[in-house]
């Protein structure tokens, strides 16, 4: 048995052992025919006593082709791209790949970097959530050797599959849900304009409020960063107006904590001073006072679709470009609750 401090063994360390070549052993592990049985004997005793194992990263790479499978997220703290993770992670595992992740944290260049070290490391293919929108020729230069699966983000001048939530009929089925309860003074917490799905949840609120004939007041319509700083200190603007919302619909999980946070600075009650609708159902959403309406989606789903169109597109690379969307729902609880909407 080798001890616990010892260091793996290596190639040439079985090979001494078993007296012979480092050729030798690598054709016996190889499974070669062109060696005899009393070899193979000598370097399977070997490996057995030393406790080898070979190096599959190393082989794969010699070979220009490995098991592994790149994923970058924009904001590892983010419970929705954990559970994403974790979906493509499950999915690999049934097919013997192994999953590398980096954190992009909403970083372009963070972003370009992560996806050359990728390459330089001869992963397979690569499932990303995209930090902008817009992409130029480096990163399709990349995209020749590395097929790319974008998730949860759309980029617009990148021709890759794509899979995403249904952004937009997920924000106008709340917009619609709080104007069913009479609130005319609706807030709207956005992300970042240069992120597709803070572009499609804005879309789906300016929807909603246009075909009940409702006005979107600018003070009312906050930028965010999708960060629990970025929901707070928009919170806090339109709670500072002279005339606030009456109902409030927060684009990520994240800036609805930070509104949340804001809200009860200020003392106020849920959902009789504000109503307030989140976008992601956390598993606390249930378990706050009162629990959070929301707009679910399926991030463990989402992962599950992604990589099985990356390794679909291992497969057969010629397969025509694919653009999933997946749906959300409306999961509505008590801090919607019909309040005071003069």
């Amino acid at each position: 048995m080798i001890s616990p401090s010892r260091t793996a063994a290596t190639v040439k360390e079985v090979a001494q052992l078993a007296r012979v070549s480092t050729a030798t052993v690598s054709r016996v592990l190889s499974g070669s025919s062109a060696v005899s049985d009393e070899l193979k004997q000598r370097v399977q005793i070997a490996v057995e006593k030393l406790e080898y194992h070979p190096n599959k990263l190393g082989r794969n790479l010699r070979k220009q082709v490995t098991n592994i499978i790149g994923l970058i997220v924009s904001d590892i703290q983010n419970p929705f791209f954990t559970s994403l993770m974790r979906g493509v992670q499950d999915t690999l595992r049934d097919q013997s790949y192994v999953l590398l992740s980096a954190n992009s944290d909403e970083n372009p260049e963070q972003e370009m970097i992560q996806l050359e070290a990728f390459r330089s490391e001869g992963v397979a293919s690569v499932i990303f959530a995209p930090s902008r929108l817009d992409y130029a020729n480096d990163i399709k230069s990349l995209q020749r050797n590395m097929p790319l699966v974008a998730v949860d983000r759309r980029p617009a001048n990148l021709e890759v599959d794509t899979v995403m939530a249904d952004n937009a009929g997920g924000t106008r089925a709340a917009t619609m849900h709080l104007i069913e309860l009479g609130h005319r003074r609706i807030g709207f917490i956005s992300g970042p304009e240069w992120i597709s799905t803070a572009e499609e949840r804005s879309q789906g609120y300016r929807t909603a409020m246009r075909a009940a004939g409702l006005a979107i007041y600018p003070e009312l319509f906050q930028v965010g960063n999708f960060r629990q700083q970025g929901g707070f200190e928009a919170m806090k603007r339109m709670l500072d107006l002279p005339n606030p919302p009456t109902a409030v619909l927060s684009a990520n999980n994240l800036m609805t904590l930070g509104a949340l946070q804001a809200i009860h600075d200020r003392c106020l009650v849920i959902p009789d001073d504000i109503a307030i609708v989140g976008f992601d159902d956390m598993s606390w959403a249930a378990s706050l006072q009162p629990p959070l309406t929301v707009v679910a989606q399926f991030p463990y789903e989402m992962g599950q679709t992604a990589a099985c169109m990356l390794l679909e597109r291992l497969t057969d690379p010629n397969l025509p470009l694919r653009h999933v969307v997946l749906e959300t729902r409306l999961v509505v609880r008590n801090s919607t609750g019909r309040g005071n909407c003069n």
